[in-house]
């Protein structure tokens, strides 16, 4: 049964007044549409990509990429994989258009509508969890998918059920889920070589369970739910196959010759599942997934597509979840609609080696189970973050936000920025729009995948840091 369209809900806006506002494009778009691939890797952190500053994990293809392309050092998303995915895919902030966790509101438009109205050919392939319905894809403007997580929730690596193009599939001979989506998406490279097409390809990868990859040794005798608690298992092992698999879209790209007509840009959804550890610049650090510091938010940001985009660049510019959607579309000479009032910015100039309009600051209202106030609501710039409670944190200083800076001991430098970042809350005052309120769903947090402890620790872990919070 096919799904309602677009017009059922009224469209809510923000003002907009303020530097963050949606700048005029003034690149020069391409002369032929380019190919576009959006990879969005699972619980990965900024500090795992070796050419960041990472010290623990071996990714060489990301490394030679960014060597090549684009790598960007301020990139910031939500804390949990949901939220993240409505920006990427909306390009509007959580405040406006956010419902619940798993959830894709069918009153919205995404980047894979607006470049299937232009003509593109359109795919996802990888992890959905975003609405349980066989036609939730296509009514979001992919006209094919293989996706895990779309029907039922099945193992997600070994022996997984992957839906693709209406009909699900139940594996059952040690089968890796990743390999099924990345030979799809393979696939739909190849069978669309001679059109411009978009490939979205949020991967199911690095999220626990920290499992035997097939290029582990112990592949064929581990169960799915190995490191599942306490250890942190496979995880270099998955952090590697990501790198391959990346690796292997290059390579189809190579073989087509669609390098040079093809931009593919890399990121991760949320921070490294909480507690992972890494050694990141010659410190101890470990992942934050599910909160709002550096660790949960700030992620890997790769651009390449050579001969277009510059070479060898490092950008610090801020980059928000938000920004894609209007970077895609620059990029394929989609106008976005007038009526769709979104929240991002191109950051197709600095991927192009020119100076853009970059961002003074970040804006995050974040609550996984939706509703009417956050859970968290803050601004931020790489130096300094502000949330709407009054504390002010260091970040570069305090990277965890264990002692908020005291107004009595600011320098000129950070009253500078207190003042910027309390003049961009004031631009997101307000109620927000009831019609999404209304579909607050209580979101229950996961266990922490590091966690000795049993069911009955972690809720009491929670209840001590919720009466902590109150007092």
């Amino acid at each position: 049964m096919a799904i309602v369209a677009f017009m059922i809900a009224p469209c809510f806006v923000f003002s907009q007044k303020n530097k963050n506002k949606n700048p005029a494009n003034k690149t020069i778009r391409p002369a032929v549409k380019p190919n576009i691939v959006l990879i969005l890797i699972d619980d990965f952190g900024y500090e795992n990509v070796k050419v960041n500053g990472g010290e623990s994990y071996k990714t060489p293809i990301m490394d030679q990429l960014a060597a090549k392309g684009v790598r960007f050092e301020e990139c910031h998303v939500q804390p949990l994989c949901t939220p993240t995915r409505v920006e990427l895919m909306t390009g509007m902030s959580n405040r406006r258009n956010y419902t619940n966790f798993g959830s894709l509101d069918l009153t919205q438009k995404t980047f894979g509508n607006l470049l299937k109205d232009v003509g593109y050919a359109t795919c996802v392939t990888g992890k959905w969890q975003l609405g349980k319905n066989y036609d939730n894809p296509g009514h979001f403007g992919f006209d094919e998918y293989a996706l895990w997580h779309l029907i039922k929730k099945s193992p997600r690596y070994k022996n997984s059920q992957i839906a693709i193009n209406g009909k699900s599939i139940e594996y059952s001979n040690n089968e890796y889920g990743p390999d099924i989506v990345s030979d799809y998406a393979l696939d739909f490279i190849t069978r669309k070589k001679d059109a411009p097409f978009f490939l979205y390809y949020p991967m199911m990868l690095t999220h626990s369970p920290f499992d035997a990859t097939p290029d582990s040794p112990d592949y064929q005798e581990v169960q799915n739910g190995k490191g599942k608690k306490g250890s942190s298992g496979h995880f270099p092992d998955m952090t590697a196959y990501i790198d391959k698999l990346i690796g292997k879209l290059i390579a189809k790209l190579d073989e087509l010759k669609l390098r040079e007509n093809t931009m593919v840009l890399i990121l991760g959804d949320n921070g490294t599942a909480k507690g992972m550890p890494a050694r990141f610049k010659g410190k101890e650090v470990k992942g934050g997934k599910g909160t709002t510091t550096e660790w949960g938010t700030h992620v890997p940001l790769i651009g390449t597509w050579p001969g277009h985009f510059a070479s060898g660049k490092v950008s610090a510019d801020l980059i928000s979840a938000t920004d894609f959607l209007p970077t895609i579309c620059e990029a394929a000479g989609v106008t976005i609609p007038a009526d769709l009032k979104i929240d991002g910015r191109s950051f197709l100039p600095q991927l192009m080696g020119e100076k853009g309009t970059p961002r003074e600051w970040l804006y995050s209202w974040y609550n996984p189970s939706g509703g009417e106030t956050a859970k968290a609501e803050f601004a931020h710039d790489a130096n300094y973050k502000l949330y709407t409670n009054g504390k002010f944190y260091d970040v570069k200083k305090d990277d965890n936000e264990n002692a908020p800076l005291e107004e009595s001991g600011l320098n000129t430098k950070a009253k500078a920025a207190k003042a910027k970042l309390e003049a961009a809350l004031k631009v997101f005052e307000g109620q927000r729009p009831e019609y999404f309120v209304k579909q607050a769903k209580d979101f229950k947090e996961e266990d922490d995948p590091l966690s000795e402890g049993d069911k009955k620790g972690n809720k009491d872990k929670k209840k001590n840091k919720e009466n902590k919070e109150k007092n």
